[in-house]
This record gives structure tokens, sequence and C-alpha cells, in this order.
């Protein structure tokens, strides 16, 4: 079963590092591509939206094929984009090889989940969805900060051939070791969409994409945000992305083992009122290295704590709708990924990076507003 949820693990540590290196990598793209800052941001919104449009119409068109083929086409089809991104001469056809790419990650990614759910006993169902998503964390860590130093010392494109090889692995890894298993079909996109006429499972999905936006209108712009702390330097980026990654696998393995075994909607509360706080003192981080390095490892622990519990009172909602509601969160996580990429370029092209924390912190603050109406009970 380990090994199981580790080949699953490593796919989403491959997505993770495309979809998270670009904080790391702002500066050299927009300089390679001779564009600004806020557009080289932009390459995360375009992944991200093709992500949340594609995921439940791939979904509803391979809802009936056993997983593992469909998880090797998704890795095939990631892998592919990212050479092409690798190659691309330009900076449209950097934005259209993300959209390649978007579309191997937005089949693989809820299907992975999905997985490793159903590989695993009900009781520890909790932990297992954590340890697949673990992968997004360790990518943080490990992936983010050293794909930062490579984009410096060889180049951002060295970074995306490091995608590529890290898809063909996961490849590998599940070829080998995960088994085929099937999934209840889930029709079409509008049994798919059926799920949304539930108010708390629209105010769930509506929390996703309103703390993912949070979180990426300043993740997307750390380099700018932390600019005045780091010097520009991209090693003493990298270290600040490496401590943010490592207490977010802490995190997520803590947030796990609580959606098993402690009220899951109080722990959804107390991480998202304590991402609100964080994320409004971002404005601190800018005025030293030492106060960038504490503010980076506390916006590590709060949405991560947070997500095994919010995924499992999101499909406590509809128990026998599991793939269809974590293929459609997967989709909301993404819009929100876009919109915080989209509205941290208008920041960050007007008022400017300091004011970064304070647009987080408004959309944090009504993905608060919605954590009641979003409970089973509510």
């Amino acid at each position: 079963m380990t090994g199981r949820l580790l080949a699953l693990a490593a796919g989403t540590f491959a997505l993770g590092v495309d979809a998270f290196v670009t904080a790391g990598l702002v500066g050299p793209i927009a300089r390679d591509l001779d564009v600004t800052p806020a557009a080289a941001g932009q390459l995360v919104t375009v992944f991200a939206l093709c992500f949340a449009v594609l995921s439940p119409v791939l979904a509803a068109l391979t809802g009936r094929f056993a997983r593992r083929p469909v998880l090797l086409a998704a890795l095939a089809v990631f892998t592919a984009g990212n050479v092409v991104t690798a190659l691309a001469p330009a900076y449209a056809a950097v934005l259209a090889s993300r959209a390649i790419a978007a579309a191997g990650a937005a089949l693989y990614a809820p299907s992975a989940v999905a997985t490793g759910a159903a590989l695993a006993a009900p009781e520890r169902r909790g932990r297992a969805m954590a340890t697949v998503v673990a992968g997004l964390t360790v990518a943080t860590a490990l992936g983010v900060p050293a794909g930062s130093w490579l984009g410096g010392a060889a180049g951002w494109r060295a970074v995306l051939w490091l995608v590529a090889g890290l898809g063909a692995a996961a490849f590998a890894g599940v070829a080998l070791l995960v088994p085929d298993v099937r999934l209840p079909a889930g029709g079409g996109l509008r049994e798919r969409f059926a799920p949304l006429a539930d108010r708390r499972v629209a105010a769930s999905f509506a929390l996703v994409v309103l703390l993912f936006g949070g979180f990426y209108v300043l993740y997307t712009y750390l380099g700018p945000l932390l600019a005045p702390a780091t010097g520009g330097s991209q090693g003493r980026l990298a270290v600040a992305l490496w401590l943010f990654g490592t207490v977010s696998i802490a995190a997520n393995l803590a947030g796990g083992r609580l959606a098993d075994s402690r009220e899951p909607q109080r722990t959804r509360l107390l991480a998202l009122a304590g991402f609100v706080a964080v994320v409004a003192l971002a404005p601190l981080a800018r005025h030293g290295y030492p106060a960038a390095l504490m503010w980076t490892a506390a916006f590590g622990v709060p949405g991560w704590l947070m997500y095994a519990s919010h995924l499992r009172l999101l499909t406590a909602l509809v128990p026998d709708a599991t793939p269809l509601l974590v293929g459609l969160n997967s989709s909301a996580q993404y819009f929100g990924m876009g919109l915080g990429g989209a509205a941290g370029g208008l920041v960050l092209d007007g008022p400017g990076p300091a004011a970064l924390g304070w647009t987080a912190a408004v959309l944090a603050l009504g993905a608060l507003l919605l954590a009641r109406p979003a409970t089973r009970t509510g």
C-alpha cells in the first residue's frame, strides 16, 4: 500500500514542481522572454485556468476507464507539454505549451487522489489522500527551491527539462506499482456538475477558490514581494522557498492525522483564521531577510494543515460521489490559482508588491466566511 501511494505521490510531486516553481523563476523568465514580471506570472494563470476547465471535461470522457491507463496517459501528456515549454522560442509559444501540460495535470491529479482513497481502508482514507497530496508539499520543499536555484544557475528552461524528467519517472512508478482500479464512472458533464445543486458543496468549492486565490496572489510573486529582503538573490529566495516547503510537508502530514482523529470542521475554521492573519502580515516580510524567513515558514502552515480535513468534509457531503467531488475540488483550486495569479499581476503593476498581502487577506477572509455554510450540518 505504501509503495502504491508513493508512486501516485511521485506524479503529484512532478505536477507540484511544474505548478509552483514559477514563483522562483518569474525574474529569469521575464528577462529571457523580454516581458514584465507580471506577464511572466501569467504562465501560472494560463496553466491554472486550463487545468480548471479541462479537469471535469476529461474526467467525464475517461470516467469509465480503469485508473491505471488514465494515469499513465495523463503523465505522458504532462511530460510532453513540459518538453514543448522547454523548447518554445517565444512568450506566446510558452503560454500555449502550458495548456498542454495543464491537460495532463488536469487528468492526473484528481484521479490520483481518488485512486489513493480507493486503495485505503475507510478509517485511513484521510491519511491516504494526504500521502498522495504530499507530493505537492514535497515539491514545494525540494523541487521548487532546487528549481529556483537551477533556474538562476542554468536558465529557466533547464527547470522545465527537470520537470519533464520527473514526469517520466512518475510514469514508470505508476506503471510498475499501481494496480488497475475502477471507480464509479460518474456519468457525463451534467451528472458531474450535479453536486453543485447542494449549497454546502457549492460553498465548499467557493471556499477553495478564494483560499487558493489568496495563496497565489502571494506565492506567484514571492520573488518581487521578498526582493527587498533577499536583495534579488536567487539563492536567498531558494532558501526561503525551501523553508516554506519543509514546513508545508509537516503541516500536511499533521493535517492528515487531524482529519482522521479530530473534528475536521474545527481544524478548517482555525486554519483559515490563521491563514487570514499570516497573509495580512506579508508586508512585514519585506523588512529584512530574517523576517522574510519567519514569514515564509508561517505561510506554509495554515493551508496545508486544513487540506485533508477539507477533503474529508467535502466527500462526506455526498459519499457516493467522491471521485466527482475530488475532481471538481481540483478545478476549484486551480480556478483559485488563476484568480490569484491574475489579481496579483494587476496589483504588482498597480499599487506594487507591498499591497499583495492585503489583497490576499481579503480573499482569505471570504474563504473563512464560507466555512460554516460549507459544513455538513450547516
